[in-house]
């Protein structure tokens, strides 16, 4: 059997920075599964995915055909989408338990969407700043189409108050559900949930992008330094 390889978009330090992947290693990372990195630039991505053979993701669901993450299992299998990899890779290494099953995981997919979605344009016009030269190109015109406009106006005019008053509401909302359970640091008390990883796995991206923000995020509510604290030996590895 061949060796888990995760295939992901590499900072120009040549570590892991995005979001979405950010996910699936740390489930690989806290499965203790062994598993090696491809790196590939955005603008090789479609390519390197599709000669795979890997579907396309359905356009309901992501208007980007190929995205980052996608993984090859160890029976050679591929897939790509961390939400679908989370499920799949529960079920080949069933333990430690990622507890896939409970609510909680979407529940906090969702809210974390609504906490991020607020905050883009702080975050994702510096994300070129990070990136090797052909991925920042392909990444500024590619939002620049998205956007409507340059990143640099989504910056200087989007960036305001109140996407900070709409990103307290779901910070609020996870805050709650972070103090549930008062046993422990994670969403579920003392045992570790795919909703842990996805919530760390977004402040990890802020903070390779933007410790400002990242900062401010996390100060919105005492329990996320807990639980960012809580995960950091599964976020080690970064290549």
């Amino acid at each position: 059997m061949s060796q888990v390889i995760l295939y992901d978009l590499p900072s120009k330090q040549g570590t892991a920075w995005s979001l979405n992947p950010w996910k699936t290693r740390m489930i690989l990372n806290y499965k203790s599964i062994p598993y090696t990195t491809q790196w590939v630039e955005y603008p090789d991505l479609a390519h390197t995915l599709s000669s795979l053979g890997i579907s396309p993701n359905p356009s309901h669901r992501n208007p980007v055909p190929y995205s980052s993450p996608a993984i090859k299992y160890h029976n050679s299998t591929l897939e790509m989408d961390s939400w679908v990899i989370a499920h799949t890779l529960e079920q080949l290494y069933p333990t430690p338990s990622l507890n896939i099953k409970e609510p909680i995981n979407a529940q906090v997919r969702d809210l974390v969407t609504a906490l991020s979605s607020p905050l883009r344009p702080f975050v994702i016009p510096k994300v070129p700043t990070i990136l090797n030269p052909r991925s920042a190109s392909y990444f500024l015109e590619t939002r620049e189409v998205r956007f409507g406009k340059p990143l640099s106006r989504v910056l200087a005019e989007d960036a305001t108050r109140k996407c900070w008053e709409e990103a307290g509401k779901a910070a609020t909302e996870l805050g709650r559900l972070l103090r549930k359970d008062a046993s422990g640091p994670f969403f579920l008390g003392a045992k570790v949930s795919y909703a842990d990883f996805i919530f760390v796995a977004f402040l990890k991206f802020l903070g390779r992008v933007d410790g400002e923000v990242l900062e401010r995020v996390v100060g919105l509510d005492e329990g996320f330094v807990r639980v960012y604290e809580a995960c950091k030996e599964w976020s080690r590895r970064d290549s």
